[in-house]
């Protein structure tokens, strides 16, 4: 940011929660609180918490969020293993986890990080690709 952009406006309490709320919104959040002002009250300023959401390094975005969907991408090739795995962890029937197994998909939805991890070595561990979103 070059000295030109810098911003010397003293900020009351609320008006400060407001400005630290905006600036961990994403990018695409960010640009939507934009849009609403721009169509609501015909602002059409930039929004200023965009730079510093596009900067923001996606470890930091990660280690805030505190709780993911462990999504299976691919069974490999040792496909009864991880419908074993698949049924330990839903409880799902022989059918069901198969399905899971060949078309992959989300296994388990809103799991804490450490439980997601868990099983995601344990998906690993039986040969399978797994993501955390």
């Amino acid at each position: 940011m070059s000295e030109e952009n810098t911003v010397t406006v003293e900020l009351s309490k609320g008006e400060q929660a407001v400005v630290d709320s905006i600036e961990k919104l994403t990018v695409i959040e960010a640009n939507n609180v934009a849009t609403y002002f721009k169509e609501k009250y015909g602002i059409s300023a930039a929004v200023a918490a965009a730079p510093a959401a596009a900067g923001a390094a996606p470890a930091a975005e990660e280690e805030a969020k505190s709780s993911f969907n462990v999504e299976l991408k691919d069974a490999g090739g040792q496909k009864i293993a991880v419908i074993k795995v698949i049924r330990e962890i839903t409880g799902l029937g022989l059918g069901e986890a198969k399905g899971l197994a060949d078309n992959g998909g989300t296994i388990k939805e809103n799991v804490k990080k450490d439980e997601a991890e868990e099983m995601k070595k344990k998906f690993e561990d039986a040969g399978a690709t797994v993501e955390l979103a």
